[in-house]
């Protein structure tokens, strides 16, 4: 088999989550709120943050950058999908298809990412609260932030890259509403298994290595409340990372339940939800978990709303 592209398949047909039309209309609507909620509740987030000087702090430049990185990631599936359903169209090109998958997993490794270097900072908080301005400098965390970016961009290029090298020569439907990285394996036919191994592997080792970052800074950050001599001083610590950790807990079993497992255990009935809990519900989930669990981001909502009614009077 040639090393270069030998695909027949210029493109894809995406079946979406439903062949009735009642479903279709339904799921169009959800899927329609649902994208618009993210969108607004994220880019709130984003304003509240930059326009209110208390929270120019590290935990909150990093959960606006979370809140791009939502965003972007609802926007590279749910557009097209709505798109879709207005043209009556299946369709999604060779090129499309890969790119829309690159920015995918782009965005789900920084999503992952950016749990971690979050999970870092409330360490560092509670556990050396003495040393957090000098560890937590604003260089620091744009660097941690720059760094995911091209960790991100590298490990997703790599993935995509393989892909583009299969041949796609008989079947192009894809019974999904994106271009996921397991059906098109299926798809293939060429010889997958090199790249059935490096999303085992490699794959894995950029998805557990932030897990486990989050869970040994978390074993760290019970061990120090439980030390506090205050159970109410304590739990003021330990509730700051109450939305952090509820955002983990949706994001990684679903990931987990996903991808970390043979393609022979897959159906397409169960990766359909699996991918609408990570790819449209969590973004939306994260600004409403992070807004109404943090009351100081809600005072600068609160605030940014009041200045917008009064600039409109």
């Amino acid at each position: 088999m040639s090393s270069t592209n030998q695909s027949s398949v210029t493109e894809f047909l995406l079946l979406g989550l439903s062949s009735q039309p009642q479903q279709q209309q339904l799921l169009f609507l959800l899927f329609l709120i649902m994208y618009l909620a993210t969108v607004l509740g994220n880019l709130l987030i984003i304003l509240a943050i930059s326009t209110d000087s208390r929270l120019h702090t590290p935990m909150y430049f990093f959960l606006s950058n979370l809140s791009f990185v939502d965003v972007c990631f609802s926007s590279t599936t749910v557009p097209k999908v709505l798109a879709n359903h207005i043209l009556g169209s299946q369709a999604i090109s060779f090129s499309g298809c890969l790119t829309q998958m690159y920015f995918l997993f782009m965005f789900v490794d920084m999503e992952n990412f950016l749990l971690a270097v979050m999970a870092y900072d409330r360490f560092v908080a509670i556990c050396h609260p003495l040393h957090y301005t000098t560890k937590m400098t604003y260089k620091v965390c744009v660097m941690m932030v720059a760094g995911s970016w091209v960790t991100a961009n590298l490990n997703v290029l790599l993935h995509t890259l393989l892909i583009a090298q299969l041949s796609f020569c008989g079947d192009n439907i894809i019974p999904h509403f994106f271009c996921d990285v397991t059906p098109l394996l299926k798809l293939s036919c060429s010889d997958t298994h090199i790249n059935e191994l490096l999303i085992l592997t490699e794959g894995a080792v950029i998805m557990v290595t932030p897990f486990v970052c989050i869970l040994t800074s978390y074993i760290h950050i019970t061990s120090a409340v439980l030390r506090v001599s205050s159970p109410r001083g304590g739990w003021k610590a330990f509730s700051t990372c109450g939305s952090h950790l509820a955002v983990v807990c949706l994001f990684y079993g679903t990931i987990i339940a996903m991808y970390f497992n043979p393609s022979s255990s897959h159906s397409p009935e169960k990766d359909r939800a699996a991918t609408v809990l990570y790819t449209v519900v969590t973004p939306m989930l994260n600004a409403f978990i992070y807004s109404l669990r943090n009351r100081d981001l809600k005072g600068a909502l609160q605030k940014l709303v009041h200045r917008s009614t009064f600039s409109v009077q």
